[in-house]
C-alpha cells in the first residue's frame, strides 16, 4: 500500500478526509476536502473534479485504517493515491494546525 508520513507532506499537497461529519467538524487540516467513507462510492465525482489531474491525492482519517481503504479503491481505480501513516492523530500530534469551519483551532476527534 502507497504510504506517506505526515512530516512528508508539503503546503498544497491535496488532501482527502474520509473521516465522518463529526470528526470533520470537530477540527481537520485546512484545505482539506471532505467525504466521509459512508459516502464515499456515491460521491466519488467530485474527488474526480477536485483532485489535480497529474497529481496525487493523499488520504487522511484518524489513525490509518479507513483511509487505507480508500487509497487501495483508489489507486485500483488507476489513480495516484497514499495512505497518510497515523491520520489526523499524528497530524496533530507533529504540530499541524487543525481547524473549524470557522478557522478557529480545532481538535481531534
Amino acid at each position: 500500500m502507497p504510504t506517506v508520513e505526515v512530516g512528508e507532506l508539503k503546503d498544497g499537497d491535496f488532501l482527502l478526509d474520509v473521516r465522518e461529519d463529526d470528526e470533520w467538524q470537530a477540527g481537520h487540516a485546512e484545505g482539506a476536502l471532505h467525504i466521509p467513507i459512508s459516502e464515499f462510492v456515491g460521491r466519488y465525482g467530485e474527488l474526480t473534479e477536485a483532485a489535480p489531474q497529474d497529481g496525487r491525492v493523499h488520504v487522511i482519517c484518524r489513525s490509518g485504517g479507513r483511509s487505507a481503504q480508500v487509497t487501495m479503491y483508489l489507486v485500483q481505480q488507476g489513480i495516484d493515491a497514499v495512505n497518510v501513516d497515523g491520520g489526523m492523530q499524528i497530524w496533530a500530534a507533529v504540530g499541524r494546525p487543525v481547524v473549524t469551519a470557522e478557522g478557529k483551532p480545532g481538535f481531534v476527534l
